[in-house]
């Protein structure tokens, strides 16, 4: 039972924390801000929020590249963030989580953000400020919320939302418990003692920050923005 729960989510032991903090205020902007048209879903992957759109927009349509790390199933048009082969101001609305990161040229896409989307168009955006390397090598960035409203405001969009996921605890608690998984296997994770921990861990941190949330050390941030001109 446990594990198509996971398996249902897109989450893992080692990650459960952070899946639910970020899915749980993604998916309350998605409704408060993407409520029709045309959804283009910049780095796609395995396209995580495809049910959850599936009855809010009229399409959603997956951007990601040849070389994609994830499987290509859900990707329907290959392409980047740097060219997405569409006419000008072909969408209603654009999300693209934790891809920033990952991109050589990030004023570059949001740039083409800004010629794909209509006016008065809303994109969500993720990305990481205290987080390990991942996805390597292609890990270039890290962004503060003042980095991620720079880069919008100066290519003509609107910041509406600029939010911080967590502070201090959340963040080094989650950071511990990748660290620990790194050993939670063989025996060890046969005999589900380090899993128990890493489950306890994340659970002790959520509280703390909820305790204290020392936002100067969120590990990702989500910026909403709108298309102006």
């Amino acid at each position: 039972m446990l594990k198509n729960f996971f398996k249902k989510n897109n989450a893992k032991i080692y990650n459960i924390l952070v899946w639910y903090i970020f899915n749980k205020e993604f998916k309350a902007l998605a409704e408060k801000y993407i409520k029709k048209g045309k959804l283009v879903d910049i780095g796609c992957g395995a396209k995580p929020y495809k049910t959850f759109f599936k009855d809010k927009v009229s399409e959603h349509v997956g951007i990601d590249h040849q070389d994609c790390l994830h499987s290509k199933d859900n990707i329907d048009i290959i392409g980047s963030a740097y060219e997405i082969p569409v006419e000008n101001a072909y969408f209603d609305n654009a999300i693209c989580t934790a891809v920033l990161e990952h991109l050589e040229e990030p004023d570059k896409a949001i740039k083409e953000a800004y010629r794909v989307l209509k006016k008065e168009g809303i994109a969500i955006y993720s990305a990481p400020f205290i987080w390990h390397l991942h996805e390597e090598p292609r890990d270039f960035y890290r962004y503060s919320k003042y980095g991620l409203r720079y880069l919008f405001e100066k290519n003509n969009f609107e910041v509406l939302e600029n939010i911080v996921l967590s502070g201090f605890w959340v963040t080094f608690g989650q950071l511990f418990v990748y660290y620990l998984n790194r050993f939670n296997k063989g025996i060890i994770r046969a005999i589900g003692i380090l899993t128990l921990i890493l489950l306890i861990i994340q659970l002790v941190a959520y509280v703390l920050d909820k305790i204290d949330k020392a936002e100067r050390w969120t590990w990702m941030n989500i910026i909403v923005v709108k298309k102006v001109k």
